[in-house]
């Protein structure tokens, strides 16, 4: 009923065509589609895959987004079967590109080889889509169906070695890629969207974007009203970008700010946060609610979980975190005499957040990646009766720091360092037993086969990590590459890895060690305080001497992940090391060390670590996102 209403919405109050719909199959970039749009000065609507015709009619142009679903799936996504008839340009995105060749009659399958990192593509030469650009490119490539043959009336305009990257009608404008022109993995995709929307479109380019700041603070002041405010500040950009617009908008009497030390923060963490925040003359309390994270347990679907400290499913971990930040919360609204019905909630989502959490405030058909601490369910109620306010929700970490800057915040806290709002309790890999599938020695011996050319080892680590494939989540095995190979090498080797074993999405390699393989044992590890401080002693250790060397400017994050597994003689756990690079934290790559981080910074760190925590082994992770996410879990 919601969707009939904003369609309806958008229907009575366009004045012009000079608009593009955005058809939403459910991609993890769907907003970014959407983003790219609005900076190329064409306003851009999301709507559902089975708008009417009456309505798409209204519009200058379609795209079709990627999804996570095959176009053989009973649960793809209902498509309005005019949408290729409308006399209209249809740019199709990846299941957007398989489902427009799949309309016209072309196959789709599914192959032994899928693609999920960045590529280099070959383009045809005299294509309007592709005006101007190199014939060789790097794109995002993540699917694992492909396209076997075209249409009839298609030509193939691209190819990523043997599979079909982009197809075209250009009678009747209908085109397809198979990789994603949205992100920032993608070389030339600005200008491949740019020329669909100006070469074959003719728009004009007249949509201009209100002043972000001017917009946020109307959004503040229309949602909050006479009401107070309590905003969750956490010392990152997010919520301290949150924070200065609250304070822009509303009366300080009606502001009051809450960080909450949930026992999983970062060394002194809580006690930076207050001199940081200080500077933005905040009426700040600062709530030590360790204990209640560190037993808070929720229900999912109606069944109780296990406590925090007790818990090893990293989707069990975050919704217990996330409804625990909810639970304190509401505590302290009434420890501070606030009235609950007249105290909204304000946070420094992301569009990422609401992304990879599947929000509809996202997408109706995206596939759930990993929830995030303020989408979860207790949040998604607060928000269904209008108590949660969110003025970053349409922006990606980029944009939030462009905000900061014009809102005069400083580069201390705008180019901070991202942390996780579950904090350390998700770069704990928690595990009661190793996980070993009946897959495990064959890929273990198919793997090493693989790896032999750089010179290389290989093996399976026995426990799972999350990362993305396809718009889908993925719950699967980290593989540790060791030995002597130049880093160019272990990159490439990285990427080939998950195009050609689907049951791995994660690898790394040891700093200076050499593994005795395969690993069959993990050491169970739950959140239990000693290894909140030993991670908490590693991290401090990357981030001290990410400073010493000057590398936090090249890397937008650097996790750092306390794993289950010795990968030495001695029985400790080891450590993993996350130095990556991004502008929108939906696409990136790893750090290339030597380029992007000092060999010497990483030698110290491997050192510092092993010398000064109970840790065996240092691994640095070479996955770009595709395949992995960001975080390990």
């Amino acid at each position: 009923m919601k969707t009939k209403i904003v369609i309806k919405r958008i229907y009575d109050t366009m004045e012009n065509n000079e608009k593009i719909a955005l058809l939403d199959a459910g991609a993890q970039y769907g907003k970014v589609i959407d983003r790219r749009a609005r900076e190329l000065r064409i306003e851009c609507d999301i709507l559902p895959m089975d708008t009417s015709t009456g309505i798409l009619k209204q519009y200058k142009a379609i795209i079709i987004s990627g999804g996570p679903n095959s176009v053989y799936d009973e649960n793809a996504p209902k498509y309005n079967r005019e949408v290729f008839d409308l006399n209209l340009p249809v740019l199709g995105i990846c299941y957007g590109m398989q489902l427009m060749n799949y309309h016209f009659g072309g196959t789709v399958e599914k192959k032994s080889r899928r693609e999920d990192c960045q590529m280099p593509i070959t383009i045809s030469e005299n294509n309007a889509l592709f005006e101007g650009l190199p014939l060789t490119q790097n794109a995002l490539m993540s699917h694992g169906d492909s396209i076997t043959k075209a249409a009839d009336g298609f030509e193939i305009i691209a190819k990523s070695n043997e599979i079909i990257a982009g197809i075209a009608n250009k009678e009747k404008k209908l085109y397809g890629i198979q990789f994603h022109p949205e992100v920032d993995l993608t070389q030339y995709g600005k200008n491949i969207l740019g020329n669909f929307l100006y070469k074959i479109c003719n728009f004009s380019g007249i949509y201009t974007e209100h002043n972000r700041i001017e917009k946020a603070i109307k959004y503040i002041r229309n949602k909050v009203k006479d009401n107070n405010v309590l905003v969750l500040v956490s010392g990152g950009v997010d919520s301290s970008v949150c924070a200065a617009l609250l304070s822009k908008a509303l009366k300080p009497s009606q502001i009051f700010a809450l960080h909450i030390n949930t026992g999983f923060m970062r060394l002194n963490e809580s006690r930076l946060v207050e001199n940081d925040l200080k500077k933005l003359n905040l009426d700040l309390k600062i709530a030590d609610a360790s204990d209640d994270f560190y037993n808070a347990t929720t229900k999912i679907n109606g069944i109780e979980t296990p406590k925090l400290k007790d818990a090893i499913s990293p989707e069990i971990k975050r919704k217990i975190i996330g409804d625990c930040f909810m639970r304190v919360t509401q505590k302290e609204i009434e420890k501070m005499n606030l009235d609950m019905g007249k105290t909204l909630i304000a946070q420094g989502t992301l569009r990422p957040d609401l992304i990879e959490s599947a929000s509809e405030l996202a997408s109706s058909k995206a596939d759930v990646i990993k929830t995030h601490h303020n989408d979860s369910q207790l949040v998604r109620e607060q928000r269904e009766k209008g108590m949660v306010v969110e003025p970053n929700k349409d922006w990606h970490k980029d944009e939030v720091r462009r905000v900061g800057k014009q809102l005069g915040l400083s580069d201390a806290l705008v180019m901070r360092q991202p942390f996780p709002g579950p904090g350390l309790a998700i770069r704990i890999i928690c595990a009661d037993k190793p996980f070993i599938g009946e897959d495990f020695d064959r890929t273990n011996e198919k793997l090493n086969n693989c790896v032999s050319s750089i010179g290389v080892n290989a093996c399976l680590l026995p426990f799972r990590t999350v990362g993305v494939q396809g718009d889908s989540r993925t719950y699967k095995y980290a593989a540790v590459l060791w030995g002597n190979a130049k880093w160019s090498e272990l990159m490439n080797i990285a990427k080939e890895i998950p195009q050609h074993f689907h049951n791995i999405n994660r690898i790394v390699y040891a700093l200076g060690k050499k593994i005795e393989g395969p690993i069959k044992t993990i050491i169970p590890t739950q959140l239990s305080p000693d290894a909140i401080r030993e991670l908490q002693k590693a991290d401090y250790i990357v981030g001290k001497n990410l400073i010493k060397y000057n590398a936090v400017k090249k890397t937008a994050q650097v996790p750092v992940i306390l794993i289950p597994v010795s990968l030495g003689r001695e029985k400790k756990r080891s450590i993993a090391i996350r130095p990556f690079i991004t502008n929108d934290f939906m696409t990136g790559v790893p750090a290339f060390p030597r380029e992007d981080i000092p060999i010497e910074c990483l030698n110290n760190i491997a050192k510092e670590i092993l010398d000064e925590c109970n840790i065996g082994c240092v691994v640095y992770d070479l996955t770009p996102k595709p395949p992995g996410t960001v975080e390990w879990e």
